[in-house]
């Protein structure tokens, strides 16, 4: 590699640790332990990436990294930081930053970021896909059909509140490459968990993943806009648990909007599903999936007054059907269990612009959005779960009564009669 990088630390020790792994990784290697040396190193040595300390002794590294993006706007900057927080995470990727790393720095995430910032060679879209092109389906027969491979145009960001962690957190979306699959990290890049049916772990109130230590809660909102969008390859940086945001999938939608969605050359074999598969819980809860064309959704909804039974049927034949029939269901939940779910832990971040809360009387704290909103929420959810086999599925499912648990039981059951 000739591509120089250019290291912005105050910390010599950091300085002399980051030179090191980069020039062994066969980079060149240029570093400030002031701002007015990186401003000379940037016109001097015409870097191909800086790497840029937050905590600056002379100047905050944002303000520092707004003079670099004025001086040469098209450089990438990566921000490293030993007390980042999201918040300061999204100040800098709306500054220009490509990346946000945390210290300790972990040396696989540092050099990913770093080969990943320079080396990409993305062609850039700002447009939205149409509805997945499927080829190749032949029902009733063992052919596999294939859907493109897609990735985010750009990385974004996006900041809010866990709803069962109560704490502030948020996302950084970033580009992958084909078949590097839908992954999470942590901010400091030491810690991945792919999102796919292996590594759920919890299911009570939303689906949790974990892998090697790490967790992430609360992913099934994002996935189903992934699922929506038809994104196969991604990397998402979050800290704990995803933002609960307005309870809703429609800012995950809009996110991915500003990000451009980017077709690439590949493509992966859909789960096609050949014979029907049930999943029973008690005595009249079940969800099911049938050989169909496409992906339908039914779910059957019954709660006791004031709520009552609804239903609803989606069919997801493209990104603008999911933005407005389904994305738009926010999370709900009773008053009588507010209690319990405190006790245990959890809806530390539910607030009454974000959670559809119900008493006895009825819905207590915001206008519904449909009829049957509570119906397409659970649709909603259901996306975003049936998109943890790390590709599409061609079915139709009904499901009565349901939730996470019987989802992810109804995978497990497909993956095994299938034997994927």
């Amino acid at each position: 590699m000739s591509e120089t990088v250019l290291v912005v630390d105050d910390e010599a020790a950091i300085l002399e640790s980051v030179s090191g792994i980069l020039q062994d990784e066969g980079f060149g290697v240029v570093t400030a332990a002031h701002s007015r040396d990186a401003m000379a190193a940037m016109k001097q040595c015409n870097p191909s990436l800086v790497l840029l300390d937050v905590w600056m002794p002379d100047e905050d590294g944002l303000t520092l990294l707004t003079r670099l993006k004025a001086l040469q706007p098209n450089i990438p900057v990566i921000l490293i930081t030993g007390h980042g927080t999201i918040d300061t995470a999204v100040r800098a990727l709306r500054l220009g930053a490509v990346d946000f790393l945390e210290k300790p720095l972990s040396l696989d995430g540092l050099v990913q970021a770093v080969k990943g910032a320079i080396g990409s060679e993305v062609t850039k879209v700002d447009v939205l896909p149409t509805s997945p092109t499927v080829t190749n389906r032949h029902r009733g027969s063992k052919r596999v059909s294939s859907v493109p491979q897609r990735t985010v145009a750009k990385s974004v960001v996006i900041g809010g509140v866990g709803l069962h962690s109560g704490v502030r957190t948020g996302l950084i979306l970033q580009p992958l490459g084909l078949n590097e699959g839908i992954r999470f990290s942590s901010l400091a890049g030491d810690g991945v968990v792919e999102a796919h049916l292996d590594n759920v772990d919890l299911t009570g109130y939303a689906t949790t993943l974990l892998k090697g230590g790490m967790r992430v809660r609360t992913v099934e909102h994002f996935m189903s806009s992934l699922h929506a969008y038809g994104i196969t390859n991604l990397l998402v940086k979050v800290e704990g648990e995803l933002p609960i945001l307005d309870g809703s999938a429609t800012e995950f939608c809009e996110l991915l909007d500003s990000a451009g969605v980017e077709e690439q050359e590949g493509t992966l074999p859909q789960i096609v599903i050949e014979e029907p598969i049930s999943v029973t819980a008690g005595s009249d809860a079940e969800i099911s999936i049938h050989p169909s064309e496409g992906f339908t959704i039914t779910y059957e909804l019954s709660h006791p007054p004031p709520v009552g039974d609804q239903t609803y049927t989606f069919e997801l034949d493209s990104p603008t059907a999911f933005r407005d029939e389904i994305a738009p269901a926010r999370t709900f939940g009773f008053l009588n269990e507010v209690s319990a779910l405190e006790e245990m832990g959890l809806a530390k971040g539910g607030k009454l612009d974000n959670v559809i809360l119900v008493s006895d009387h009825g819905v207590i704290n915001t206008p519904l959005r449909f009829p049957e909103e509570f119906a397409r929420h659970k649709i909603l959810d259901i996306m975003g779960d049936f998109y943890l086999l790390g590709r599409p599925i061609s079915g139709s499912i009904h499901a009565r009564k349901t939730g996470h648990t019987e989802n992810i039981a109804l995978l497990r059951k497909i993956r095994e009669t299938l034997s994927l």
